[in-house]
This record gives structure tokens, C-alpha cells and sequence, in this order.
């Protein structure tokens, strides 16, 4: 299934799909060594979202999760892609600087029952199977 979505940071990527109904903090919820999600609160707690498609409502926290998500990209496990419903200035900047494609304006509830993403955040798509 294709849906449309706001580009946000430039990109593409595809893998497998995490989706978390709560919002993320890379500054806490996620370890930058390993790329595991460590916060016990999260539904993907455990998990790991290196080269994943990472779908999530919008991040929050400090703006050091910028910076986290850059350590994710040079230690090799961050995401393939970010989705969010609506993206906010921590997700966008740390996309940004970690040429993560990031796309923003799809429900999080659309996903559900999807295992596999492509983000295209050139054209503002993502086809989920």
C-alpha cells in the first residue's frame, strides 16, 4: 500500500517496519552505542532500529537527540528511515545532519498489520507490505 507523506529530510530507505505508539527521545530511549531501544516504557523496548524503518508519533526531549542520532549514524546503527505523524524540530535537525530520510504527516494507526517500509523522502511516499 502507498501512502502519501511530507518530505522532510531527503532520502530513501527501506526495511523492516518498528512502529512505536509513543513518542521517542533518542537522549534516553535509545542507546547510541548499539541502537537498541533501552527505555522499558517503550513498546519496542529491546529492539534494535538500526537499518529499521522507524515509525513513531514525534519525538520528544532535550536537543541533544540531534546529536544522539548522528552518534547512531557514525557507529552504523542508525534507522533507514524515520516516519512520524508530525515531526518536530529534534527529529527533523538530527534527520538532517545524519542523512536519515525522514517523512512526516502519515497516522501511525495506518501501519499497523505492515512488517516491511520503503520511505521515499524525495517524492513523499512510503509503500508499506
Amino acid at each position: 500500500m502507498k501512502i502519501l507523506a511530507r518530505p522532510v529530510s531527503k532520502g530513501v530507505g527501506e526495511g523492516p517496519l518498528l512502529i512505536s505508539e509513543k513518542p521517542i527521545s533518542f537522549l534516553g530511549d535509545v542507546d547510541p552505542k548499539t541502537g537498541i531501544i533501552i527505555n522499558k516504557e517503550n513498546p519496542l523496548y529491546k529492539k534494535s532500529i538500526a537499518n529499521k524503518v522507524l515509525a513513531f508519533p514525534y519525538g520528544v526531549g532535550s536537543t541533544v537527540g540531534s546529536y544522539v542520532m548522528y552518534q547512531l549514524k557514525k557507529n552504523g546503527v542508525a534507522p533507514a528511515a524515520i516516519i512520524n505523524e508530525n515531526a518536530e524540530t529534534i527529529i527533523i535537525v538530527g534527520a538532517i545532519i545524519s542523512d536519515i530520510p525522514l517523512v512526516d504527516g502519515v497516522r501511525i494507526n495506518s501501519l499497523k498489520g505492515y512488517t516491511y517500509a520503503i520511505v521515499n523522502a524525495y517524492e513523499g511516499w512510503v509503500h508499506v507490505r
